[in-house]
């Protein structure tokens, strides 16, 4: 089971936390998992993105053109790589900040309004990210929602452990956003 993904948004959205998450959490339940990085100079505004592969098998190279998954948090990012998602692969797009859908038919498009429901739900925009993570764990059974868990508490500064509950209901009510994978 190989699954090749793209994060990708501004920088400042949690992108790459997402991938590190992910991988971090794959890499603790004894899978292979590359996650390679890409973003500009700019610390918050600029590019970023991240691929992230994880396997039961090695994987050869964490280079890929096309993905299983792509999430993508902004309008550049959608125009650049939603031509890459393969044919019959997930495309999750964040709706309160994308304008124009995505227009492939060939795919399956999930709409979150991730941004307007951590504002408004859990008055707290920064756990965004965690939002549209938890749809993806509903959509693609990778890892297991504790071993996210685990990864977060992991990545998270200990500073910031008091954020965990609020990044778990994150994480749940993205999940509640998908009915059927």
């Amino acid at each position: 089971m190989l699954q090749e993904m793209i994060f990708a948004g501004f920088g400042g959205q949690g992108v790459l936390s997402m991938g590190t998450i992910l991988a971090y959490a794959a890499m603790k339940e004894g899978k292979e998992v590359s996650w390679m990085p890409s973003y500009g100079p700019e610390m918050r505004g600029g590019t970023a993105n991240c691929i992230v592969n994880i396997s039961d098998q090695p994987i050869s190279s964490p280079v890929v053109n096309e993905y299983d998954v792509g999430v993508v948090l902004n309008q550049p990012s959608l125009k650049k790589f939603e031509s890459r998602v393969k044919k019959g692969g997930i495309l999750i797009w964040e709706s309160t900040n994308i304008k124009d859908a995505p227009k492939r038919t060939d795919i399956q498009l999930y709409a979150l309004p991730a941004v307007e429901l951590a504002t408004n739900k859990l008055k707290n925009v920064k756990v965004m990210n965690m939002i549209v993570l938890g749809a993806l764990l509903k959509l693609k059974q990778i890892v297991k929602k504790e071993s996210v868990l685990t990864a977060l508490k992991a990545a998270l500064p200990e500073r910031h452990h008091h954020l965990l509950p609020l990044n778990e209901k994150a994480i749940n009510l993205g999940m509640g956003l998908i009915k059927s994978p």
